[in-house]
């Protein structure tokens, strides 16, 4: 039971710290502060699932492994997996992207990518070896019966946040549902002004995530029309070119070259013609000359050829 309840306060723990990284990235970047997350409180739940989720792996192996090499590993997979579903769950079912990797290198599907996976590794190593000792110490000065409050209490706030930002994200949803743009940017700004109408708790999601990109099925119908239509044009190009280069190579061919194209298709023209047997002695006597200068022509091509 004890080691359940600190569980949950880690949870509390990473989720709070998981949201002052963001909030003082995000302040770098936008010189102004942003209340990041889905949720009103200062809590991001995806930095507490994941140090909770690293924790359990870790102890778990304990007995059998405790390097630090797996420590990494167990946190490079588990906090990429966890980044990756709560992107498809939340695209899935609000049609929005929060984040998108796609223009990062070696990425999946726009939702994880190698720089962030090495970063969750490297925290998940920091979190085992340095924060959870430090926390847990933390816990320690309280009495059960205080943690059991402390993490009743949180659970409480944090219950209460996600109910009401479900329904922030469920008018989200019906926004973006409900828009006859074609286009993510025009949803974006139907969304923000459907939500700046509303509660300061409205406002303050819209602030949340200046670049999030929604997406419905009419948009997506559409792009892939576009796609479509791009490899047809590219397509047609390419056979294009073809057919233009095959122009120019006929157009342009050396004079030589035609004239030897031309006597070889006259030799075929006489070797399927000429009849031996049927020919009179005029047309052999004919045929006899145009080989001796056939041959002759053929020794001079040997002559002049590179050796």
């Amino acid at each position: 039971m004890e080691y359940c309840i600190d569980l949950v306060l880690l949870f509390f723990a990473y989720a709070l710290l998981g949201w002052c990284i963001e909030v003082t990235l995000k302040y770098f970047q936008f010189h102004r502060f942003i209340n990041r997350g889905f949720l009103t409180g200062p809590w991001l739940p995806i930095y507490g699932s994941g140090a909770v989720l690293i924790t359990l792996a870790v102890d778990g192996l304990a007995p059998l492994e405790s390097s630090v090499g797996t420590t990494f590993a167990l946190s490079f997979v588990l906090c990429g997996t966890v980044e990756y579903m709560t992107s498809f769950v939340l695209e899935k079912r609000y049609h929005a992207r929060w984040w998108d990797y796609s223009r990062k290198p070696m990425n999946l599907h726009g939702r994880v990518w190698i720089g962030n996976l090495i970063l969750f590794g490297l925290g998940g190593v920091l979190i085992v070896k340095v924060l959870n000792p430090v926390f847990l110490g933390v816990f320690g000065m309280l009495t059960l019966s205080g943690r059991e409050i402390l993490a009743a209490g949180l659970g409480g706030l944090f219950l209460a946040d996600c109910v009401m930002s479900h329904f922030v994200l469920k008018l989200v949803k019906t926004g973006v549902e409900s828009s006859e743009a074609d286009n993510t940017e025009e949803i974006s700004r139907e969304v923000r002004l459907l939500l700046h109408d509303r509660s300061v708790f409205h406002r303050r999601f819209a602030d949340a995530y200046p670049e999030v990109i929604y997406k419905t099925e009419r948009i997506a119908a559409r792009m892939e029309a576009v796609r479509a239509e791009t490899e047809r044009l590219r397509r047609e190009a390419e056979a294009r070119v073809g057919e233009v280069k095959e122009q120019l190579a006929y157009e342009l061919e050396p004079i030589a070259s035609v004239k030897n194209g031309v006597i070889r298709r006259q030799e075929e023209l006489i070797d399927r013609l000429y009849d031996e047997g049927r020919a009179d002695e005029e047309t052999r006597a004919m045929k006899r000359e145009l080989d001796k200068e056939l041959t002759r022509l053929q020794k001079r091509r040997e002559r002049l050829l590179p050796r």
